[in-house]
């Protein structure tokens, strides 16, 4: 009975979008102006980047999205859901629709 429950708490767990939509790890919120003016802790520039952590099935197979995982990607935060999963980390589910830019390098 031990060896179970310490089966069950040893088991990741994962967060998978489903339909439509990716999992992204939004970015820190500057707290610096382009200026360098230094803004007090109660004021943040609000930033709409992050890292695609994850992409559903649905999109990874569809060559009309070219989107793929660890993309750092640009988003409108309007219809992104918050996903409390680990507590240093801003996770959120967003519709594919809202990702409006994949920044790329040239090679």
């Amino acid at each position: 009975m031990a060896e179970k429950a310490q089966a069950q708490t040893s088991a990741m767990e994962t967060v998978e979008p489903l339909g439509e939509r990716v999992l992204i790890r939004k970015d820190e919120d500057k707290k610096r102006t382009k200026g360098g003016i230094e803004l007090p802790d109660s004021v943040e520039i609000p930033t709409i980047t992050g890292r695609v952590v994850a992409v559903s099935a649905q999109i990874e197979n569809d060559d009309d999205f070219p989107i793929r995982q660890y993309d750092k990607v640009l988003f409108n935060p309007k219809h992104a859901i918050p996903v409390d999963f680990e507590s240093d980390n801003q996770l959120f589910v967003v519709p594919i629709e809202d990702v409006v830019a994949v920044f790329r390098k040239v090679k």
